[in-house]
């Protein structure tokens, strides 16, 4: 039996031409962790393809294919799956997407499976092997990542990705931001692979740099302990996700720094505390930012900050003032998106209620375009003011100015600092289509 696994992608992160290099690219978990979960017994033949480095050949040799969709990439994955439905090759879709709108997604495949797939997808491929696939497989109520399998990273070419060391120990987060998918799609109560599973897999990879893609790592304090003081012995440097929470835990951050913990996502979101109170996010405190980026840096812990734009409190000076607290605060890595209502969300169905939706088209929910109605500027102002922000934190003058403060990891700063400034100079060209002539037709 063959079973082709692929992730499509938007326009803007595709292959040929994508905005993204490799220098920004790390390999991704879905695919080789759906490949791991396939049971030996059936003696599948997998392919696996990811369309942010490789086409998608559309005469793929395939009894069965399973899709991974994110709404950004769902018109995308539906087209595929028409295409590859009309050759009379079963498809099923699954991810972030088809959670949030299983009914849509059903109506593009011959299967969809809804949550986590750890326990649905190897059932789904024992029916599919017996000719009686079902048309719809949920999560179930008693689900763990306690027997998790080591996902098969060698099913993808690890020449084309920055790096294959990249590790989940956790899923889910404590918290309910108003623009979040995750408590949405999968709730708030979080799911753990136990430590000793990481560790091994760790292990087993024998690199000394690895990455966490926890959504928050720190969201169980006892269990971020148990992980970090088993990091230890390894040796390794790591980088992951965060909140700013982590600020206020003095203890357990000299923990995560002994742990070899060398860079951090945190979701800063906005240097206003209104707009915060917008997204229910209220735990963040932009009055301790700075003092957050000079307690990581004392202790060798690179910021990658992350900023949304768009907010009910938001107005046309929100850019600039951004972009002037990154440089002054000397974030190693700034990043900026546009506030996407993906559907099925609480901010979603509130911009919906207000009539602020201006486009279902789901291309366009990738957090680079404007897709509601902003409240204190117009839609061109949040989308070329968004566009300004990129270009002006990463000039080559602001660079200097904040890796020279830092200096946290200057080599992998510097790389990556000017892999995002190719990416904050191309961002026009990467568009899929003219931002006000897609608004204009979805009118």
């Amino acid at each position: 039996m063959k079973v082709a696994l692929l992730s499509p992608k938007g326009p803007l992160y595709r292959s040929r031409g994508g905005i993204f290099k490799k220098s920004l690219r790390y390999q991704p978990l879905t695919l080789t962790t759906l490949a791991a979960l396939a049971p030996d017994d059936l003696g599948i033949d997998l392919q696996l393809i990811d369309e942010g480095i490789d086409d998608i050949p559309l005469n793929l040799d395939a009894d069965l294919i399973g899709l991974t969709v994110i709404t950004g990439t769902a018109p995308r994955a539906y087209e595929l799956a028409r295409h590859f439905r009309s050759r009379n090759i079963p498809v099923v879709l699954g991810g972030p997407h088809v959670t949030l709108l299983p009914e849509e997604a059903a109506q593009h495949a011959d299967a969809i499976c809804v949550g986590y797939a750890e326990q649905t997808w190897p059932q789904l491929l024992r029916d599919f092997a017996a000719g009686k696939m079902q048309h719809r497989y949920d999560q179930g109520h008693e689900f763990s990542l306690e027997n998790s399998p080591i996902p098969r990273r060698d099913l993808l070419d690890g020449r084309k990705f920055l790096t294959q060391a990249v590790f989940e120990a956790t899923r889910a987060c404590a918290h309910a931001c108003e623009f979040c998918v995750v408590p949405t799609a999968w709730g708030r109560r979080q799911f753990q692979k136990p430590v000793e599973l990481m560790i091994n897999d760790i292990r087993g990879m024998a690199r000394k740099k690895i990455i966490f893609i926890d959504l928050n790592l720190i969201s169980d304090r006892a269990y971020a302990q148990e992980l970090f003081r088993a990091l230890i012995p390894l040796n390794v440097q790591w980088f992951g996700l965060s909140t700013s929470l982590i600020g206020r835990d003095p203890e357990l951050m000299e923990l995560m720094a002994r742990s070899g913990c060398k860079g951090l996502l945190i979701g800063l979101e906005t240097i206003s505390k209104g707009s915060l109170g917008d997204a229910g996010k209220r735990f963040n405190d932009p009055t301790q930012y700075d003092q957050l980026v000079k307690d990581l840096r004392r202790l060798g812990i690179s910021l990658q900050g992350c900023f949304v734009f768009g907010l009910d409190h938001d107005t046309p000076d929100t850019f600039d003032e951004t972009v002037r607290f990154a440089i002054d605060a000397a974030i190693d890595l700034p990043r900026f998106a546009v506030l996407t209502p993906f559907p099925s969300t609480p901010l979603f169905k509130r911009l919906d209620s207000q009539s602020r939706i201006l486009t279902r088209n789901w291309e366009l929910y990738d957090g680079q375009h404007v897709v509601f109605q902003p409240k204190n500027m117009s839609v061109r102002e949040l989308q070329e003011g968004h566009e300004q922000a990129w270009k002006k934190v990463y000039g080559l003058g602001s660079i200097a100015r904040r890796l020279g403060r830092s200096r946290t990891q200057l080599p992998i700063a510097i790389m990556a600092n000017l892999g995002y400034r190719y990416y904050a100079n191309h961002l026009h060209t990467h568009y899929n289509c003219d931002w006000q002539i897609s608004l204009g037709r979805a009118a």
